[in-house]
């Protein structure tokens, strides 16, 4: 049970005893330190309801409240606010056992077979900085969820299928002809573009690309090797991707649209038994009363072209179908784009309708906003076009290794080149894993590559600092008691035990930024215990209790920067 749960549950029972069982504790951290490291705001609802003063229900509360050997201070502060002091010889023992503990003592969660689904580029073409926040917000939230304990599957639900092969098979036949293909396929996004310039100007072409796109779907033997043959070239750039990334996808993780494309004409036959379909136009439509038109009509859904064709909805519909029957998930996280947000949200509503999803599997669309340029616009290249996210990628190593050698010129370039790796990749991750994630966000290379501020330079430097303590200390009893006697030690220690706390808030609410903001506190608790509190200077029992209180610090930046996918070094 983390802190904040144990102090809830406390808190209820108190809440009960004085008279309001049905009242909720509503506890959180302090959003200052003199109010205490918890407060209790539970009570002026309570005294609403039960139309009596709220400060005298706050001394009953306390009065019932049992939080021995938890706080050694409790007081009622303005109308009603109960603020909660811990007791330093609890923090002490808590800050004890997570420094021992592999997982810093963070208690195993009722495991969930959750599934992630992230980054999903389309195949065939370069992923671009439009796959970016998807990645990596996909990417922290599968890391922190296997942290606590879930049953964590990883989804890259690849574009792998549709009218755009047949187009680029046709081409690659064309050019096979020429001897060239090998050369045009090494890039994929002018082979793209060339594709597409012929498939536009040749009608003949055009015909030809068609005609690949049926046998494809139809299964044909030498259209499938030539498809096979794109998608492994197309992985191959994603994975190129992901590991400069640090991105924990893999080959098995992907299961593209063309896996379902057998199940597309049953999804159809079984949205009609439910007496969901109608024939609208030509075309099979699913009508959604609560979703309305602005002429105040339900909202229709295609499933089926007039044309026989299908749609993203009907693949992702044979999606969750087979996540429910083969994976036998308990939650599904989509991670995509925030203007997708009504498409998921009548996917959800078909998939309960229909019953390929039962109402004890959760859904959840778990969107994002914009990464925007300095002019306020979504981020392009100088021209206008589309940056492709390995150039990104390589840019911001370039400019950290800049910096990287601007400040320590006496490293070898191998050293530089390591150190600018972390720096970079860690920026451009941290600038948007720091933010809300429904946020739109200004892409900036200076504010990013900060040493100061709320940076990941700055965090990669505090877990540094704390290790170039070490390396001052030589040896000590690293099991030694911690003593918590100073206010910074004790704003330290209080902030540490709030690691469950805040990974919890993230798997429920899946907001990195929640982990984030934490991390960032607790680099800048250290710097202020640093100054307040002299480690190495210090002697005998309290040199050996400060020194746990850094190790447990250094413990936890790295574990959390990791869980947002950001390297950390023993120095920079």
């Amino acid at each position: 049970m983390t802190i904040l749960q144990l102090i809830n549950q406390r808190v209820q029972a108190a809440l009960a005893a004085a008279g309001a069982p049905d009242a909720p504790a509503v506890v959180q951290p302090a959003s200052k330190p003199e109010f205490g490291d918890y407060q209790a705001n539970g009570v002026m609802s309570a005294a609403k309801q039960l139309k009596t003063n709220p400060r005298e229900l706050a001394q009953k509360v306390v009065a019932a409240l049992d939080l021995a050997g938890i706080a050694d201070k409790v007081e009622i502060a303005g109308p009603g606010f109960i603020n909660i002091h811990l007791a330093p010889e609890y923090l002490a023992r808590r800050s004890e056992a997570a420094l021992k503990d592999d997982k810093l003592g963070i208690h195993r969660v009722a495991p969930q077979r959750v599934m992630v689904e992230y980054s999903s580029p389309n195949l065939a073409k370069e992923m671009h900085v439009g796959h970016l926040r998807s990645s990596i917000i996909g990417d922290a939230l599968a890391r922190v969820m296997e942290y606590v304990g879930h049953d964590v599957v990883r989804a890259n639900h690849v574009g792998d299928w549709g009218t755009q092969f047949g187009m680029l098979t046709a081409y690659l036949v064309e050019t096979s002809h020429a001897g060239d293909a090998e050369l045009q396929l090494s890039d994929l996004e002018t082979f793209y573009r060339n594709a597409k310039v012929r498939f536009d100007e040749s009608e003949d072409f055009a015909n030809r690309a068609r005609d690949y796109v049926v046998k494809l779907q139809g299964g044909d033997q030498n259209v499938l090797k030539l498809w096979e043959q794109f998608v492994d070239v197309s992985l191959k750039h994603c994975e190129a991707v992901y590991q400069k990334l640090n991105v924990g996808l893999k080959r098995e993780h992907v299961r593209g649209e063309s896996s379902y494309n057998d199940d597309l004409p049953v999804i159809v036959e079984e949205l009609r038994a439910a007496s969901l379909l109608t024939e609208d136009d030509g075309a099979q439509v699913v009508f959604l009363e609560e979703f309305r038109t602005q002429e105040d009509k339900p909202m229709g859904v295609i499933i089926q072209k007039k044309d026989g064709g299908y749609l993203y909805t009907t693949t992702d519909l044979g999606a969750v179908r087979y996540r429910h029957k083969t994976l036998n998930l308990d939650r599904v996280i989509y991670v995509v784009d925030a203007r997708q947000s009504q498409h998921f949200a009548q996917m959800f509503s078909i998939c309960r309708k229909a019953g390929f999803a039962p109402e004890s599997m959760k859904l959840e669309h778990v969107g994002f906003g914009v990464m925007m340029g300095d002019d306020g616009k979504p981020f392009k290249t100088r021209s206008g076009g589309t940056v492709k996210l390995i150039e990104l990628l390589q840019e911001a190593e370039e400019r950290a290794f800049a910096l990287v050698s601007e400040k320590n010129p006496d490293l070898s370039e191998a050293e530089r080149r390591n150190i600018a790796a972390a720096v970079g990749i860690g920026a451009v991750k941290y600038a948007d894993l720091s933010k809300n994630r429904m946020s739109d966000y200004i892409f900036n290379w200076d504010t990013m590559l900060a040493f100061e501020g709320n940076t990941a330079p700055y965090l990669q430097y505090a877990y540094t600092r704390v290790q170039s303590v070490f390396r001052k200390a030589g040896d000590y009893d690293a099991n030694a008691a911690i003593v918590i006697a100073e206010p910074a030690e004790k704003h330290l220690a209080a902030a540490l035990a709030q690691f469950e706390d805040t990974l919890q808030a993230v798997v429920d609410g899946c907001y990195p930024h929640y982990l984030s903001q934490y991390l960032y506190n607790i680099a800048t608790l250290f710097s202020r215990f640093y100054e307040a509190c002299p480690i190495l200077k210090s002697e005998g029992e309290v040199r050996a209790s400060r020194l746990q209180l850094s190790a447990l610090t250094a413990k936890t930046l790295k574990t959390g920067l990791d869980l947002l996918g950001i390297k950390v070094l023993d120095s920079m």
